[in-house]
């Protein structure tokens, strides 16, 4: 559970929540080149990641990757198929059916 001053991120509520800033692995992919890739999310459109680690950005697909996000030491598997949305509209689409 990642905790801060006005939100508590945890595993049942983290598509409901942004996700630039958090850390993430690659858990699975279509393409074998992309499991283990780690860094830190700087960036997402409806489409992909963009993940920065030792001043290199990659582009991760998030229909082709399940992702692990690391909250503050627990870990929480989120499959890409199910966060293809842009930002926005994933929040307030995904805060609705959690709250609804």
């Amino acid at each position: 559970m990642l905790k801060g001053e006005n939100y508590c991120i945890t595993q049942e509520n983290i598509m409901a929540h942004e996700m630039i800033g958090l850390n993430v692995r690659v858990a699975k992919s279509s393409d074998p080149k992309r499991i283990g890739i780690a860094g830190k999310v700087v960036d997402e459109t409806r489409n992909v990641f963009v993940v920065e680690k030792n001043g290199n950005e990659m582009i991760l697909p998030k229909n082709e990757c399940e992702f692990e996000f690391d909250l503050a030491g627990e870990r929480v598997i989120v499959d890409g198929k199910m966060i293809v949305y842009r930002p926005e509209q994933r929040l307030k689409t995904l805060w609705r059916s959690l709250n609804g």
